[in-house]
Order: C-alpha cells, then sequence, then structure tokens
C-alpha cells in the first residue's frame, strides 16, 4: 500500500501529510479553545505534544490515508488540517476539518472537504464517507450540508453523542453529474 502524503490540491489550499516542521503551527491549531471546543478532544498543552502527536500519528503507515494539513497558498501557512481518517469503532470512513479562527467563513472548509470527498470516491474507491459532528456545532454541520452529506441519525463515538452524516459515491456522482 503506497501512503497518500499528499492530497488533493484546490484554489487556494495544498495538503499535505504533516512534518516535524510543522509542530509549531500544530501547537497553534490545536491549542486554541475555539477550535477545539467542539471536537472531544483536550487541546494540547506543548510544542513538545504537538511534536510527538505529528510522529505518532499511524493513519498515513496503517492505512495510506489521512488527515492532511491544510496549506494557504498565498502564504504557505498551515491554517488547519482537513482530510479521511478509517474509525475501526465504527468501521466506517469519516471526514474530519480543523482550521484557525482567523480563516473561518471564508469557504476553505468547505473547498478543503469537497477535494477530500471526491479524493475518497475517485482515488481511494470508498462506497460511503460519513461526518460526525457535535449537534451544537452549527458551522460544521453547514460545512457537511454544503458538500453533499444527508444527515443520517446519531453515533456514539469515543463517548461523544454525535450527529452522523453521510454521503454515497453514488450520490456524490449524481450531484456532480446534475
Amino acid at each position: 500500500m503506497q501512503p497518500h502524503l499528499v492530497g488533493p490540491s484546490t484554489t487556494r489550499l495544498d495538503h499535505r501529510a504533516l512534518t516535524a516542521d510543522d509542530a509549531e503551527s500544530f501547537y497553534a491549531l490545536n491549542s486554541h479553545p475555539d477550535v477545539m471546543r467542539y471536537t472531544g478532544e483536550p487541546p494540547i498543552q506543548s510544542l513538545e505534544q504537538a511534536q510527538q502527536a505529528i510522529a505518532d500519528y499511524p493513519d498515513f503507515k496503517t492505512i495510506g490515508y489521512g488527515r492532511w494539513g491544510c496549506f494557504y497558498k498565498p502564504t504557505g501557512e498551515l491554517i488547519g488540517f482537513c482530510g479521511l481518517k478509517y474509525l475501526p469503532e465504527l468501521d466506517e470512513v469519516d471526514i474530519g476539518f480543523r482550521y484557525l479562527p482567523a480563516y473561518w467563513g471564508r469557504g476553505l472548509a468547505t473547498e478543503a472537504a469537497l477535494a477530500c470527498i471526491d479524493f475518497g470516491f475517485d482515488t481511494l474507491r470508498l462506497e460511503r464517507i460519513i461526518g460526525l459532528v457535535l449537534e451544537q456545532n452549527v458551522a460544521s454541520i453547514r460545512v457537511l450540508e454544503k458538500i453533499g452529506m444527508q444527515q443520517n441519525g446519531r453515533t456514539l463515538c469515543e463517548v461523544l453523542d454525535a450527529l452522523r452524516f453521510e454521503i454515497s459515491r453514488t450520490d456524490r456522482t449524481a450531484q456532480t453529474t446534475a
């Protein structure tokens, strides 16, 4: 299995696996209280913890894909992440994204998520992709809706009661040919 360390490029974003050089920006993202509010994860506490999280991220080695860092083309700056993650406890592939607040409201999450959905269906040949989101996270729910996902119940994931959204390859093909 060849890992997909570089993800899709969009008009404004490049996607690639994070490296040790990205630790400071990764720390800024994952220690920001507004960013972490609806994740169910504790904020990262130190630069060393950010470095370790990047070093220990297994997905590209174990399943060949994962959450890519999103680099803003005008500056080259890491502004967030977006990508697909296999959730063994659900036997599903989940789309996830997270951005620095300075980049909220610009359509970047939608742009990146659409590219990652297409990657999942076109390159990985997935049949379905889900999105899990806390009910209070209205902005992320809106992104999932904009990329064509439909709510399909609730799911308990890592002790969080999350809304479950999904899109199938057939649904996506119908959307892109309509």
